[in-house]
């Protein structure tokens, strides 16, 4: 009995995560209703918010198939409930990503789910706990871009589907930023069991800068425009405009001075 509820308590959704989903729900009504007085700071308020909750789910999904896959122990550091307090290193996985938003508007991928892959056998398992935090974020941007291609926006207030375009933005860039095969990265883990033990040797004293590197290229313009052009092609085939994107990325900085045509007022 006491066992059963022990689980239970490591499973339970941690308040920390509702107060974060709340604060989503109020600022996405707000957003939706016209009701704040400050656009853009409810605009900001909710992209990240909802940002936070998608890296939450990021790192749930790695932990959720960890735990199928063997490894008993998730649920003992907290990965089950939700807590973005419970990560390893909460400043990789919740507060670079979301500092990144606010600096560059790009949705940089977090990471810090430790996994004990001894536990774990067989190497379709060990690709999929990888590749099930970079799959959280195409779900979540399926949800958040569905109202575009489904061409289901009559109705919908012009800030919110700003808001939500800039948000579908994130999850793209992050999903896809995660699924290079770059060590360090989601992308990496899923390739990984299939190298053989020689390669991954050579790989492993570099698997530590893998992510920094990224980062770096991304300041060099060739692979920063081959880049963003990749993730607007791959909008606009979802029918995502880029003036929604462009405007949604300016409500958000809410601190600088928003062009007048995205003032849906």
């Amino acid at each position: 009995m006491a066992t059963t509820t022990h689980r239970h308590d490591e499973r339970r959704i941690s308040p920390v995560f509702l107060a974060i989903l709340a604060v989503m729900a109020v600022t996405g009504w707000a957003v939706w209703s016209d009701f704040a007085a400050l656009p853009g700071l409810a605009v900001f308020l909710f992209v990240t918010s909802a940002w936070v909750v998608s890296l939450c789910l990021h790192e749930y999904a790695h932990a959720r198939t960890a735990l199928h896959g063997g490894d008993i122990t998730v649920g003992a550091r907290g990965y089950l409930t939700l807590n973005p307090l419970a990560y390893t290193h909460a400043v990789l996985s919740i507060i670079l990503p979301v500092l990144f938003v606010i600096m560059g508007g790009i949705g940089l991928p977090g990471g810090a789910v430790f996994v004990d892959r001894n536990r774990v056998h067989g190497r379709w398992k060990h690709s999929l706990i990888s590749a099930a935090g970079p799959l959280a974020n195409v779900l979540f941007a399926v949800v958040c871009t569905a109202p575009f291609w489904l061409g289901a926006l009559d109705g919908v207030p012009l800030t919110f589907q700003y808001a939500l375009a800039f948000l579908a933005f994130l999850q793209v860039t992050a999903a896809l930023l995660n699924l290079l095969p770059v060590p360090g990265l989601d992308g990496y883990g899923v390739v990984e069991p299939w190298l053989s033990y020689g390669i991954k040797r050579q790989i492993e004293p570099f698997a530590p800068y893998g992510f920094f590197v990224v980062i770096a290229l991304l300041f060099v313009p060739a692979v920063n425009g081959a880049f963003f052009d990749a993730i607007d092609a791959l909008l606009r085939a979802l029918d995502v405009p880029e003036l929604s994107r462009y405007c949604g990325s300016n409500l958000f900085r809410f601190w600088q001075e928003t062009p007048e045509f995205c003032q849906a007022g």
